[in-house]
């Protein structure tokens, strides 16, 4: 029943035709430009492709598919950047509230030299704010929204989507997805995923959906190293002690919550001069979102966690992983 829903959507949409924007403007041109790093190759690839997607007649399903930190994000952006010029309001749909948080920043500092109205809809903002955030998005005043599940509530009305862009849309439940089908219908949609599901991935490489690849690291980027050997206190010990002489912090898996706050304790007394916490997904979700907030912003230099961190953060300091 769901390949054949799916089947059907993307029929529908292919069989319509979509918004056709503009080729890029002046201000697209100035907006890329002041992007910090170098675009790699396959980024280019990306970009031009999803670019050519939206100045097409046809509905644009593109997936990008790429490692944390290869450049997905900025993706986004351009093409949020272009649907806004043209405009059209954006949708970025994201699973959790922190990574939601860590898309607005990088959104508005990226966009704060220019006239674009971004808005974030998530737990972190008070209901007062959030229905401040839903009547500016009903009258259009709001260009692009940044949430959780959120955005797929009955109350949030937009006024002209244009583009809608996912985070690991692997990670919403069934019911989210059957919301997120409906807000599909007409809607070019940009998908990014550091681990796309099989069915997801099957669907690009039979043509429902196209495709982009992002293979190539960014320049300078250390290639990683992976070593499997017994566990040991000294090692951890000496680990950790490096990754933080160095000003970097370190995440330690650890997946049995039941004892996980004594492994932290014992982390802690390994090496007292560390600030160590623990996060797991049976914690209170306001203790939750406060712990590995304190961690992406620095606060702490070690994080014992659960698997509940796979979850895409980007936390540029955090070159050490331990897996328990």
């Amino acid at each position: 029943q769901i390949a054949k829903d799916l089947v059907e959507l993307y029929a529908v949409r292919q069989s319509k035709e979509g918004f056709v924007y503009e080729k890029d403007t002046v201000w697209q041109k100035e907006f890329e430009e002041m992007f910090p790093f170098e675009e790699t190759e396959d980024q280019e690839l990306a970009i031009e492709a999803t670019k050519k997607d939206m100045e097409s007649t046809k509905i644009m399903d593109r997936l990008i598919c790429g490692d944390v930190g290869y450049g997905k994000t900025e993706i986004a952006i351009r093409a949020a950047f272009k649907a806004v010029q043209d405009g059209k309001q954006v949708a970025f749909l994201v699973p959790t509230t922190i990574l939601a948080q860590q898309h607005y920043n990088n959104f508005v500092q990226r966009m704060k030299d220019f006239p674009v109205n971004i808005d974030l809809l998530c737990r972190f903002r008070s209901s007062a704010e959030q229905k401040k955030t839903v009547e500016a998005l009903k009258k259009g005043s709001v260009d692009i929204i940044i949430g959780t599940h959120r955005l797929l509530s009955k109350d949030v009305v937009y006024k002209d989507l244009g583009l809608l862009i996912i985070d690991e849309e692997q990670r919403f439940g069934v019911a989210d997805k059957e919301k997120i089908k409906d807000l599909k219908r007409g809607v070019n949609v940009l998908t990014l995923s550091a681990t796309p599901i099989p069915r997801t991935l099957h669907m690009s490489l039979v043509g429902i959906r196209d495709i982009s690849v992002l293979d190539t690291p960014p320049t300078q980027r250390v290639p990683v190293q992976t070593y499997v050997m017994e566990y040991g206190e000294t090692l951890v010990t000496d680990a950790v002690t490096r990754e933080i002489n160095r000003g970097g912090q370190v995440f330690i898996v650890y997946n049995r919550v039941a004892d996980i706050d004594r492994f932290a304790a014992r982390i802690q007394s390994l090496v007292p001069s560390a600030k160590v916490a623990f996060a797991h997904g049976q914690m209170r979700e306001e203790v939750l979102e406060r712990t590995v907030e304190n961690f992406v912003e620095g606060k702490t230099d070690v994080l014992v966690s659960s698997t509940i961190i796979e979850n895409g953060i980007d936390i540029a300091r955090a070159n050490t992983m331990i897996v328990v």
